[in-house]
């Protein structure tokens, strides 16, 4: 299948042009980026020796009509005047937020500006999911907070109170995008932690929320506080819940391994084993640990991903696997480096 990407310049953007370079399906014939149209594509991802000789090329419509699947990785508000001038019969797997919500008001509370719609949410491993992506020809990939609380806590529906989740997560800089910001050089990240966007006004609590309801059918509510933490990519998230009455570690670890013990690419680990992000570094994979704090009757919830893999990139092309009826992990059995 030919294949198009539109915003390729940035992080996810990279690791798109990366793992689809060894997709045996998938050829990318063109790849856009606004602001570096012309350059050449080692020249902003020197890693990426596949593409030597290849360069970005400014955005036009008819580029793509040779397309059967494009990927957009353009910041957040930019996707739908895009997809207005596609050729409608692309499929589109969209790594922006603008088609996850549902709720239009929330939108533009966490947002702004006018809501653009609603496409299949594309995270694979929530009940239903699957299904829903294999019938759509427009997904919208989740995001990388998203992915990995969402995941976490969507199997914990029937033994705690998921209308109460507290998570405190951690991610690594290149959640908050390439452009320059003073707050994300070195000299001001290195050997530091700093929470951000404090207070509960992270714009992934409303699609966390939405995505946890539909999958469990219950209303959830999430207090989440984010993290800034020094490295490059990678998040470790904590969850906790407060259990139902009578709940012990058996029947929570018996309902997470119902939830993921057919999924290739979520992990429960072995009692006594921690997540950690460098084990999920460069891959698809999910990492989880459950325990119960007996002292408080809390379940917690350990996860890790790759933020530009399994929360952005990877589980796009996992998205477009399932809508082109390709095998799922085609493409995307790597496993972590490690430490």
């Amino acid at each position: 299948m030919k294949i198009g990407i539109i915003g390729a310049s940035g992080y996810a953007g990279g690791e798109l042009l990366r793992l689809l370079a060894g997709h045996p399906e998938f050829e990318v014939c063109t790849v856009t980026a606004h602001s570096n149209a012309g350059e050449a594509i080692t020249t902003v991802h020197p890693h990426l020796s596949s593409y030597v000789g290849k360069n970005f090329s400014a955005f036009d419509p008819k580029d793509f009509d040779c397309c059967e699947l494009i990927f957009l990785a353009l910041p957040h508000g930019e996707s739908a005047g895009v997809i207005a001038s596609l050729h409608s019969a692309a499929k589109i797997v969209d790594l922006g937020a603008d088609y996850r919500l549902e709720d239009s008001a929330r939108w533009k509370k966490y947002y702004g500006g006018e809501h653009a719609g609603t496409w299949t949410y594309g995270a694979p491993e929530l009940p239903g999911a699957r299904a829903l992506i294999a019938k759509s020809k427009k997904v919208a990939n989740p995001g990388c907070y998203a992915t990995a609380i969402a995941l976490g806590v969507a199997p914990a529906a029937n033994i705690a109170d998921i209308d109460d989740v507290v998570v405190v997560a951690a991610s690594g800089t290149t959640g908050a995008g390439r452009s320059a910001k003073i707050n994300l050089i070195a000299s001001e990240v290195m050997g530091s932690l700093t929470s951000y966007k404090f207070g509960g006004v992270h714009q992934h609590t409303p699609e966390i929320e939405e995505a946890i309801t539909r999958a469990t059918g219950e209303s959830s509510k999430i207090s989440f506080t984010p993290i800034l933490a020094p490295m490059p990519r990678g998040i470790l998230a904590t969850i906790t819940m407060k259990l139902k009455t009578g709940v012990d570690i058996t029947q929570v670890r018996s309902a997470y391994e119902k939830a993921y013990n057919v999924e290739e690419f979520v992990q429960l680990l072995p009692e006594g084993q921690m997540p950690k992000t460098s084990s999920v570094l460069g891959s698809n994979f999910v990492t989880m640990q459950v325990a119960v704090d007996e002292h408080t009757n809390r379940l917690v919830v350990s996860v890790a991903i790759d933020n530009l893999v399994k929360g952005a990139a990877g589980q796009a092309i996992q998205n477009a696997n399932i809508i082109s009826a390709f095998p799922e992990n085609m493409g995307l059995t790597s496993q972590g480096i490690g430490a």
